[in-house]
């Protein structure tokens, strides 16, 4: 989910014309079914489906395109894949792409509303795109397609018809499907249904999927061959909040990469030789220490450790949090604030799983809003890197924007790891040439 687009006239014909052709939409709304979402899967887990064509290579479009976040699914998937086009309209979300992602300036475009995508028809396998959703979200005034961003994604469905993708991923706020009694989600469900495609839709949690946030968004796939979907079911929690943070551990205290490759071995781990954050511990033993057996508790990777991102998905780096991260008195003072007569709020900090990451999150807000941490009787908040981990973005990305737009970028995204539960499930490398 991109930026706000600033200058974006309210009173422009291309606006009026998007709400000419949602006003049509509407005729005789209430005399079509409420549509339903697709179920879950109650077969085989995502996480261990395979690939059926590993080696072929998937043609990838995307509008809103922030700071990649399906383009960072596929590089930690290590599927082959072509950047066919993208775009923002955020100059510095640019400026993270292109530091992250090989694409052709030429196939770059800056405003939705101006790009023509015929040029691209039959050259794209999937499409993937979540529009502004400012107009729809329970934070902002959910004015809807009355909002000059609410009508943007028929820019997207523009592109669909323009494109014709295999497949195309529609990602929003949760509140878009309550939005004017549901009617809202009605029209964009017509409309895509319209174009020719197989529509399923679902709200999924990224909690539910490997990442310690609590973040609903709603996901609406489309396939140009009907088929049969159901949306990946969810997985256990295995990471908390804590497991994502940098603070400073004494490295004598981590196994190295052998230690680490024994302790996580499936031998040791069916065996119960040992456990990793275990609730209840093992019976201690005198020499657990020498024969790596009893408990372990995870925590990111050592300073001077460097490991296989394919020998665990979650190992991190750590280091020490700068001094510019942590609240004055002051701040804190405002933070921790339970809030006015009129206004309250919880304040917790520390929490396993986090709050949703906003886009706003620089300006720091009350705890009850924003994540914060604790650390030697100090209270910090989250930096640009531990916000994008709580993203599904691996250490291997690179940060080249100031804090600020580190923070938005970061809010705005779409998490990973949702979007690789996704292209398991569906199977993508079958969508692929």
């Amino acid at each position: 989910m991109p930026t706000v687009q600033r200058h974006i006239e309210e009173n422009s014909h291309r606006i009026s014309y998007v709400r000419e052709i949602v006003k049509q939409r509407s005729v005789n709304l209430d005399a079509v079914p409420a549509v339903s979402p697709a179920l879950m899967s109650d077969g085989q887990s995502w996480k261990t489906l395979p690939f059926s064509s590993p080696n072929s290579t998937i043609r990838l479009g995307t509008m809103f395109s922030g700071i990649g976040a399906i383009e960072h699914a596929f590089q930690r998937l290590k599927l082959n894949h072509r950047i066919v086009f993208a775009g923002d309209i955020d100059e510095k979300c640019k400026k993270s792409y292109f530091a992250n992602y090989e694409i052709s300036p030429f196939d770059w475009f800056t405003d939705a509303r101006l790009f023509d995508a015929r040029k691209y028809e039959g050259q794209v396998d999937l499409l993937v795109g979540g529009a502004p959703c400012q107009a729809f979200s329970m934070v902002g005034k959910r004015l809807g397609f009355e909002d000059a961003r609410g009508t943007l994604f028929y820019e997207f469905a523009r592109v669909i018809n323009e494109t014709q993708p295999k497949v195309f991923i529609f990602e929003n706020v949760k509140g878009l499907t309550s939005h004017d009694s549901g009617r809202t989600w009605k029209i964009i469900h017509r409309i895509f249904c319209e174009l020719g495609y197989d529509v399923y839709y679902r709200v999924l949690n990224s909690k539910d999927y490997g990442i310690p946030q609590h973040r609903e968004r709603i996901f609406c796939i489309g396939f140009k061959k009907p088929r049969t979907f159901a949306f990946p079911a969810p997985i256990p929690l295995e990471y908390r909040m804590y497991d994502f943070l940098e603070d400073y551990v004494d490295t004598k205290y981590f196994l190295k990469e052998k230690g680490i490759k024994f302790v996580t071995s499936h031998k040791n781990r069916e065996k119960f030789y040992t456990q990793i954050n275990g609730d209840i511990a093992l019976c201690q033993k005198r020499n657990q220490q020498f024969n790596w057996h009893g408990d372990f508790v995870y925590h990111p990777v050592a300073v001077d450790e460097s490991l296989d991102e394919m020998f665990d998905e979650f190992v991190f780096n750590v280091k020490e949090v700068e001094e510019k991260y942590y609240l004055s008195e002051k701040v804190a003072k405002y933070v921790l604030c339970s809030g006015t007569k009129n206004f309250k709020t919880r304040t917790e900090t520390d929490l396993d799983v986090a709050r949703p990451l906003l886009q706003s999150m620089h300006k720091m807000h009350r705890a009850g809003v924003d994540n914060y941490v604790t650390f030697k009787g100090r209270i910090r908040k989250l930096t640009p890197r531990e916000c994008l981990r709580l993203m599904g973005f691996k250490d291997s990305y690179k940060i080249v924007v100031s804090d600020t737009s580190a923070y938005q970028q970061a809010g705005n995204s779409i998490v990973v790891d949702v979007l690789i539960a996704l292209l398991k499930q569906m199977d993508i490398t079958q969508y692929g040439i």
